[in-house]
C-alpha cells in the first residue's frame, strides 16, 4: 500500500479527483451501513437530493487526494480571509484554528505552515496516528514539515497545545470530531444532540487565544484549493456547554456554505468511546 501511495502522489489533482469521485460512489453503493449513515446525516441537516449526491463523490475525492498532499509536489492554494490570520498573529496571544470535516481539511494546516508557520509562530495540530503501521509511517513523515508540529490525542498532547498557545503559537483542531467520554458535552448539531468536544473552548479560555474558523475548499478540475478563514461572530461563553453549542453553530454556518464538501458519512452522532 505504501507503494500505491507513492505512485498516486505523482498524479495530477484533476486525475486524483476523478478517481476519487468514483471511489466515493463505490463506497456509497457498496456499504449499506455507510450509505444509511450518510443519508441520515445529510437529511438531518436538510440537504436536497442534488446536494447530497454531489457530496458522495466529494467524500471519495477527500481520500484519494491525500497521497498527493502528503507525498507529492505542492498544490495551488489561494486565501480568502488572510487578513484575519495576520491580525490574530499580530495580537501575539496564540490562535486556535477550528476546521470541521469540510472540504480538504488537510490543506488548511499545510497552507498555514507554508505561509505563516516557518518563523516564531508554527502550528500544532491534534493528531491520532492511524492503526496501520505502514500508514502511520507515511502520515507521520508527511506531517513532519517546517512550520507544523503534531500533538497526540492524550493529556501530553493537550499540554503541548497549551504550551504552544501560551508562547503565541497556533493550534489546529477538528471540533466536530467525537471525543472520548468525559471530554465533551451533548449539544445540538443540525438540530440533533451530538457529543461535542470542549477542548477547543478550554484552550481558548485558558490562554486568551484568538479563535478562527478555517476550511479548505476543493476547486473543480484539479485547480487546487481556497483556504477560507473567518473569526467567530461573538466571543465564546464562559460556560463550556454554552461554548460547545456556539462552536457547533459556527461549524453549521461553515458547512451550509458548501454542504456538498462535508463528510456526511462521518459518525457524528455516535456514542463516545471510553477514555484511555
Amino acid at each position: 500500500m505504501a507503494l500505491v501511495f507513492k505512485l498516486l502522489s505523482v498524479f495530477p489533482l484533476w486525475l486524483l479527483h476523478g478517481l476519487g469521485w468514483g471511489v466515493g460512489w463505490l463506497a456509497f453503493l457498496g456499504s449499506a451501513t455507510y450509505r444509511a449513515r450518510f443519508l441520515a446525516n445529510a437529511r438531518q441537516a436538510g440537504l436536497t437530493s442534488s446536494q447530497w449526491r454531489r457530496a458522495v463523490g466529494q467524500s471519495g475525492q477527500l481520500a484519494v487526494e491525500l497521497p498527493r498532499l502528503w507525498l507529492g509536489r505542492p498544490v495551488a492554494v489561494q486565501w480568502q480571509g488572510r487578513e484575519h490570520v495576520e491580525a490574530a498573529l499580530d495580537a501575539a496571544r496564540g490562535v486556535v484554528f477550528l476546521t470541521p470535516h469540510l472540504g480538504c481539511f488537510e490543506i488548511t494546516a499545510q497552507a498555514y505552515a507554508q505561509q505563516f508557520g516557518q518563523g516564531d509562530q508554527p502550528i500544532t495540530v491534534l493528531f491520532r496516528p492511524p492503526r496501520q503501521p505502514w500508514l502511520r509511517e507515511v502520515v507521520t513523515r508527511s506531517r513532519a514539515r517546517p512550520g507544523m508540529h503534531t500533538a497526540p490525542t492524550t493529556l501530553a498532547g493537550v499540554k503541548q497545545m497549551l504550551k504552544a498557545l501560551k508562547t503565541g503559537q497556533c493550534v489546529g483542531l477538528l471540533p466536530d470530531q467525537v471525543p472520548p467520554q468525559s471530554q465533551g458535552v451533548w449539544v445540538p448539531f443540525f438540530g440533533k444532540s451530538a457529543y461535542t468536544m470542549t477542548l477547543s473552548a478550554r484552550l481558548a479560555q485558558q490562554t486568551g487565544a484568538s479563535v478562527l474558523l478555517a476550511w479548505g475548499e476543493r476547486l473543480p478540475l484539479g485547480r487546487g484549493y481556497v483556504v477560507h478563514v473567518q473569526p467567530l461572530s461573538e466571543p465564546l461563553d464562559a460556560d463550556l456547554t454554552a461554548a460547545a453549542a456556539q462552536l457547533n453553530a459556527a461549524m453549521e454556518s461553515l458547512i451550509t456554505q458548501c454542504p456538498q464538501q462535508y463528510l456526511w458519512g462521518y459518525a457524528r452522532y455516535k456514542t463516545p468511546r471510553e477514555a484511555t
